[in-house]
């Protein structure tokens, strides 16, 4: 990744996120969905895009595949190796990644307005003729193999792994693979796969490129239909054909010697995207119980009883499938049992009684204040309207939100939380120096 070197220029000014569906554009160019958002910043374009090749697309093949395939974009085209790709870049100030994800591959790219069609023409030859060149793979594979060594030690990471394993059924598109699954999978994983992937799966069906700052719509659907002219392919995103269900609950825990502090997770699946009704009603309850500072989670389990210096909830995975809600906190092993049981009085508490009219007044404001303070940078913006598009929304749906917020009753809000969550049915997981079901605890080392 080059170092984008004018982050100072990137702030918008407020009015230019008013009535965006009047101020956006959004259009079909080369079979890619590309909408264009002008802003004040001047010289500057961001751009942001996604399309499905994220791991749950590797089901029924090698796991390791889809993450290796997104790895490999940035290692050389057929026309440029690696080195020629970083000189193009560097010398204009730009950059472009790959992220891979559950679901999506995404792509973030930044550059002057000028240099637009020398990096939407790198992209496009990245995401359409890689060279996968044998060496950069096998250096890929042990980079990768490399990286899940190291997150078998993250307290944090295994008990999220963990969690997912246990809220989302087998097939679920946010259901995990644990670590050593896919540290056997990369083993075996082969540069036919990564090819025979990338043939498969790469292509302008459902891919979303949204591009924000000093950008035109004609200029914009010109470079997009100029690069990626001729490319085809693609697949649709992948949607359970039910929503995960929380059943009953159960305590799993991840023993890791030698850890300052446990990780928890407590939660279970929602069955809800975002889209649904009650989803909205949702997370404003749940910011009411664990979102930043004001959150009561953190008034009563850090502030009050100094259990922790980390504790919040939130609702995640649920753009495109169903997602989860949980708790996620960090205590020391010593406190553990007295911070997982205030954890869940005030869970308990919420759950039963609900929030007041006083909370979701506040919250309400916050959530706005917030929402804007976030649309403030042209990455922010770019972000919002990817977001919104992945969870099916058009462009008028960012003027809404902040009235969707504000037209929120108390009624609503806590209704939501007991329809949709049932703390008797949680999912609770502990990981890091912590006693393994039926053991001793983990010996250190």
């Amino acid at each position: 990744m080059i170092r984008f070197l004018l982050p100072l220029l990137l702030l918008v000014n407020v009015s230019a996120f008013a009535n965006m569906a009047s101020q956006g554009t959004r259009a079909t160019s080369a079979g890619i969905d590309v909408v264009t958002y002008p802003t004040g910043v001047k010289d500057v374009v961001v751009i942001i895009g996604a399309f499905p090749a994220g791991d749950a697309l590797g089901e029924g093949g090698n796991i390791t595949i889809p993450t290796l395939t997104g790895m490999m974009l940035d290692r050389g085209t057929k026309a440029l190796d690696k080195f020629a790709i970083a000189d193009r870049l560097e010398n204009v100030g730009a950059e472009i990644s790959f992220i891979v994800g559950p679901q999506s591959l995404e792509l973030h790219a930044k550059c002057l307005k000028k240099d637009l069609p020398l990096v939407m023409g790198l992209i496009a030859s990245e995401l359409r003729t890689p060279a996968f060149p044998a060496a950069e793979f096998a250096k890929a594979k042990q980079q990768f193999m490399g990286s899940l060594q190291e997150s078998l030690q993250s307290t944090e990471g295994r008990a999220q792994e963990a969690f997912g394993r246990a809220v989302y059924p087998q097939g679920h598109p946010n259901r995990p693979h644990s670590i050593a699954e896919y540290l056997a999978a990369a083993k075996t994983a082969s540069l036919d796969d990564v090819k025979a992937f990338h043939a498969k799966y790469y292509g302008p069906a459902h891919m979303t490129l949204v591009l924000v700052g000093d950008v035109s719509a004609a200029d914009v659907q010109t470079q997009v239909g100029k690069a990626f002219d001729g490319w085809s392919g693609g697949h649709d995103y992948i949607r359970p054909a039910q929503p995960a269900v929380a059943t009953a609950a159960s305590e799993v825990t991840v023993p890791l010697s030698d850890k300052p502090s446990v990780s928890v997770v407590l939660g279970q699946a929602t069955g809800l995207t975002y889209r649904d009704p009650d989803s909205l009603a949702l997370r404003v309850g749940t910011a009411v119980l664990g979102h930043g500072f004001t959150g009561r989670l953190m008034g009563t389990v850090r502030d009050k009883e100094g259990l922790t210096y980390n504790i919040g909830a939130g609702v995640s995975q649920d753009a495109i499938a169903d997602g989860a809600w949980d708790i996620s906190a960090s205590f020391a092993p010593a406190l553990l049992d007295k911070g997982v049981a205030s954890t869940r009085r005030e869970l308990q508490k919420w759950w039963t009684d609900g929030i007041t009219d006083t909370e979701l007044a506040d919250r309400k404001q916050g959530l706005v204040g917030g929402y804007f303070v976030g649309m403030s940078t042209t990455g922010g913006v770019a972000g919002a309207i990817l977001v919104a598009i992945q969870r099916g929304y058009d462009l008028t749906w960012l003027d809404g939100y902040p009235e969707a917020i504000k037209a929120l009753t108390r009624a609503q809000v806590n209704t939501a939380i007991k329809t949709h969550l049932d703390p008797a049915k949680m999912v609770l997981v502990e990981a890091g120096s912590v006693k393994p079901a039926g053991g001793p605890p983990p010996a250190a080392h």
